[in-house]
C-alpha cells in the first residue's frame, strides 16, 4: 500500500498466489484470513464511507482454550443447571419463595427439585419397561460441576445455600492419589490423619481462590443506592488465617450425574452398564446466594449462567503451583507436630515468623521484626530451624511493649495450623494447650479446687466447689481444673489477665497474712509440670516465678533472648527456696446428668440456639458467656460449637447421660459426614458458616452453663 492511503483496497481484496505441491501452474485468488500461528484474522470490508476502519473476527481453536471443548467434553451435557432454569421459568415475575405450580397442579419450588425420571429399555425384556417416576432432586448439574441448592430459614426463601462440587481432578489431576480414594470412602473407610490434613489445606487454599471469582460477581450487582436485597449478592465466607475443617470448603465422594436431559423436568437413566457413573472425590464449596427481590430474570442468570460461570472460571485460573506448594506446607506442618508429641518441647516457633499482627487482628503487621531463636534452644524439626520450648515451666519476662504477650498469642494461635503469607505457618504448639485467664462472674458447678483452695466461707469443701458467680482466683482456679481434668497437657498463661491473688504471694505477704485460704499458683505449678502438664507463662511485675521456672525469657523489644541463668542467680540472692506445699488430689469425679440438659427452654415448645457477635451461647434457658475460651478464634467456631452441643442434646436418650461418649459419636459423625451434618436452618439467626472446634472447648463451654446438674 502507499503511505497515505485512505481505502485500504489490497487489504480487503487480498490478492494471494496458491502454488499446488503437483507440477501444476500456480493461479490467483481472494482470502482475506490471515493467521497468528492457529490463530485466524477474517478481515472484512467495512461500509464504503468507513474504508479506515475494518471489522475483524478473530478465530481461536476450542482445544487452546480447553482441550474438553474440542472432544465435546464440555457441551455434551447440555444447558448448564437445565432443570434449574425450567423453573425458573415456570414462576411468577415477582415471586418472592420461588416456588411454582408443577404438572401435577401442586407447588413445587427450586429447593425440592422436581423431576420425572425415565428409565432405559431394558435389552433382553422389553416388557419390563419400568413407568416414569416423580422424584426430587435438588442437585442440579452444569457439565461435571454439581450445584446443590437447598432452603435456607423460613424468614430467608429469597436467599439459598448452594453447594458446589467440582471433581478433585479436575482441580488438580494429582489431587485424588494425594487427599485418599473415593472407593474407600464409599466403602466406609475413613483417610488417615495426613491425608485429612492436605485435605483441609488443599479445601482452604480453593476457598481463599474462590473469593476473587465471587468478589467479581459482587461487584457487578452492587448498586449502593439500593440495599442487597434489592441488587443481589453472593456470601462467601472468607477466613482468617487459621487453616480449619468447615463446612464452607471441603472434600467429599459426590454422586456424578447419571441421565440425560429429555424435555421439560424430564430425564433419562442412563444404562449403568452402558454409562456407568461413580462417585467421585470433590471440592465442595458453600455460598448463600440473595436473589434480588422481584427481579425473576436477574436471579436466573445469578443462578444458571454467572455463578456456573465463575466456577468454570476459577478451575481454569486456579494456580495450580500454588496449591501444590500450600500441600507442601501442610504435611510438614504435619510431621513436625506428629514430631513435637514426642519430644521434650511443648511449642516451636520458627526463625523469620512474623508475630505481631496488623489493625485488623488477622494479617501480619508490616516491618515486624522477624522471630529469631536463642541460640540455646535453637533446633531443626523437619527441615525448619527455629526455637523449641521445653516442656516443664517456662516464664517470659520483659519490659512494656517488648513483645512479651504477642509471643504468647502466636503460641496460642499455634494450636491451628496457618496459611501461607500468615506469618505463623511454623508457629506449632501442643494441640491440647489451653489459654487460661480469670473469668469473674463465671458459673461452676461441683468442681474439685481444693489444690488451690483450703477452705471456703460457710462451711462449704474446695473438693466440692459450686457458685453463680465465682470470683477471679476462683475462676482461674476453676479453668486450670477443668483444662487438666479434660486431658490438657499445655497451660498458657498472661498475668494481665490474671488474679493476683491467685498467681503469687510473695514471703512478705505470707508473713503477713497468716489466714490465707488460697494457695497461690507458683506453689502447684512444678507439682502440674511433675504431672504432665507444662504451662508457659508471661510474667512482668513479680519474681515469685523465677524459682519453679526451667526456662526464663528475656524479650527486648520483640528480641528474645535466655534470661534463666542470670534470673536463678537473682532468685537465690534473693532468698531462694520458699515452703512448697504438700502434694494434693487432683482427680475431678462429678459426672453430668441429664437434667436441664436440652435445647428447648423450660416450659417451651421450640428450640432456642443462637451465638451472637457478644461471645454469648444462648441454648434453651442457659447463656454461655465464652469469651473466656480463648481457643474458639472465630463466630464460625462458636456456631459450629453451638450446633455440635444441640445435636448432642437432641440425639441424647431418655436415661443416664454419658456425655463424653455422646460428644464423641457426634465428633465421629462429623469426621464422617462433614461438619455440616449438625447444621439445620431451623434458627433464624445462626449463620451458615461453621469452623471446627476442638473437642476440648465444647466441654469447657458445658462447663460454664449455670441451669446444669453435675453429681
Amino acid at each position: 500500500m502507499e503511505e497515505k492511503t485512505e481505502t485500504f483496497r489490497e487489504m480487503y481484496d487480498a490478492p494471494i498466489r496458491i502454488c499446488l505441491p503437483t507440477a501444476e501452474q500456480p493461479y490467483g485468488d481472494h482470502d482475506t484470513t490471515f493467521y497468528a500461528n492457529d490463530v485466524a484474522f477474517v478481515i472484512e470490508s467495512p461500509p464504503k464511507n468507513a474504508q479506515d476502519r475494518p471489522i475483524v473476527l478473530i478465530r481461536i481453536p476450542a482445544e487452546d482454550i480447553d482441550p474438553r471443548l474440542a472432544d465435546g467434553t464440555v457441551t455434551k451435557g447440555g444447558m448448564p443447571l437445565k432443570r434449574l432454569k425450567h423453573y425458573f421459568r415456570q414462576m411468577d415475575e415477582r415471586t418472592e419463595t420461588y416456588s411454582f405450580s408443577g404438572p401435577d397442579g401442586r407447588k413445587h419450588d427450586i429447593y425440592d427439585g422436581q423431576v420425572i425420571v425415565e428409565f432405559p429399555e431394558p435389552k433382553n425384556n422389553p416388557l419390563a419397561q419400568r413407568e416414569p417416576e416423580e422424584d426430587n432432586w435438588n442437585l442440579y448439574w452444569a457439565d461435571s460441576h454439581g450445584f446443590t441448592v437447598d432452603s435456607n430459614h423460613k424468614t430467608a426463601k429469597d436467599r439459598p445455600i448452594v453447594t458446589v462440587s467440582v471433581p478433585a481432578e479436575e482441580i488438580d489431576p494429582t489431587l485424588g492419589g494425594r487427599l485418599g480414594d473415593a472407593v474407600d470412602a464409599v466403602n466406609g473407610e475413613l483417610p488417615d490423619a495426613l491425608t485429612e490434613c492436605l485435605r483441609d489445606a488443599a479445601a482452604d487454599f480453593c476457598l481463599r481462590a474462590f473469593v476473587a471469582q465471587i468478589d467479581v460477581l459482587n461487584e457487578a450487582l452492587y448498586n449502593r443506592s439500593r440495599p442487597d436485597r434489592e441488587n443481589g449478592k453472593y456470601y462467601l465466607f472468607r477466613p482468617g488465617g487459621e487453616i480449619l475443617r468447615r463446612n464452607t470448603a471441603f472434600f467429599a465422594v459426590c454422586p456424578q450425574r447419571d441421565y440425560d436431559y429429555l424435555t421439560g423436568i424430564s430425564v433419562l437413566l442412563r444404562d449403568p452398564e452402558e454409562h456407568p457413573c461413580p462417585p467421585k472425590l470433590c471440592l465442595c464449596l458453600r455460598l448463600e446466594v440473595q436473589l434480588p427481590f422481584h427481579k425473576l430474570k436477574k436471579a436466573m442468570t445469578m443462578m444458571t449462567s454467572d455463578l456456573p460461570g465463575a466456577m468454570d472460571e476459577f478451575v481454569a485460573s486456579l494456580d495450580r503451583q500454588a496449591l501444590s506448594e500450600t500441600l507442601f506446607l501442610a504435611e510438614k506442618q504435619f510431621r513436625i507436630r506428629e514430631a513435637l508429641r514426642s519430644s521434650p518441647w511443648c511449642a516451636f516457633v520458627a526463625n523469620g515468623s512474623i508475630l505481631p499482627r496488623a489493625k485488623d487482628g488477622v494479617t501480619p503487621l508490616d516491618d515486624a521484626v522477624p522471630f529469631c531463636s536463642t541460640p540455646e534452644d535453637e533446633i531443626e524439626l523437619c527441615g525448619v530451624r527455629g526455637m523449641g520450648i521445653p516442656r516443664g515451666v517456662t516464664v517470659i519476662t520483659g519490659g512494656g511493649y517488648s513483645g512479651k504477650s504477642t509471643l504468647l498469642d502466636a503460641v496460642a494461635a499455634g494450636i491451628y495450623d496457618h496459611c501461607a503469607g500468615d506469618g505463623r505457618e511454623f508457629v506449632l504448639t501442643d494441640e491440647s494447650a489451653v489459654s487460661i485467664a480469670a473469668e469473674d462472674g463465671r458459673a461452676v458447678s461441683r468442681l474439685n479446687i481444693g489444690p488451690f483452695l483450703k477452705s471456703l466461707p460457710g462451711g462449704n469443701t474446695p473438693a466440692d466447689f459450686t457458685t453463680a458467680h465465682a470470683s477471679g482466683s476462683t475462676s482461674q482456679a476453676s479453668g486450670i481444673m477443668e483444662a487438666v481434668s479434660a486431658g490438657s497437657r499445655l497451660l498458657l498463661i498472661d498475668e494481665d489477665r490474671s488474679a493476683t491473688n491467685f498467681m503469687i504471694r510473695d514471703a512478705k505477704m505470707k508473713a503477713l497474712i497468716k489466714k490465707e485460704p488460697i494457695t497461690p499458683f507458683t506453689d502447684r505449678v512444678r507439682e502440674l509440670a511433675s504431672r504432665g502438664v507444662s504451662t508457659i507463662l508471661v510474667i512482668g511485675g513479680s519474681g515469685e516465678y523465677l524459682g519453679p521456672a526451667d526456662r526464663v525469657y528475656l524479650m527486648d523489644d520483640y528480641r528474645i533472648s535466655d534470661a534463666t541463668v542470670c534470673a536463678k542467680e537473682i532468685w537465690q540472692s534473693s532468698g531462694g527456696e520458699t515452703e512448697t506445699p504438700p502434694s494434693c488430689d487432683w482427680e475431678v469425679c462429678r459426672v453430668l446428668t441429664d437434667e436441664h440438659f436440652s435445647s428447648y427452654p423450660e416450659n417451651g415448645t421450640t428450640e432456642r440456639l443462637e451465638a451472637n457477635d457478644m461471645g454469648f451461647l444462648l441454648i434453651g434457658s442457659e447463656q454461655v458467656d465464652v469469651r473466656g475460651i480463648f481457643s474458639l478464634m472465630t463466630d464460625a467456631q462458636r456456631t459450629a460449637a453451638a450446633f455440635i452441643l444441640r445435636t448432642v442434646m437432641v440425639s441424647h436418650r431418655p436415661g443416664p447421660l454419658d456425655f463424653e461418649a455422646e460428644l464423641e459419636a457426634v465428633y465421629e459423625r462429623i469426621r464422617r459426614e462433614g461438619v455440616h451434618t449438625v447444621y439445620t436452618s431451623f434458627f433464624t439467626t445462626m449463620r451458615l458458616p461453621m469452623e471446627m472446634p476442638r473437642r476440648i472447648d465444647v466441654e469447657a463451654i458445658v462447663c460454664r452453663m449455670r441451669r446444669l446438674r453435675w453429681k
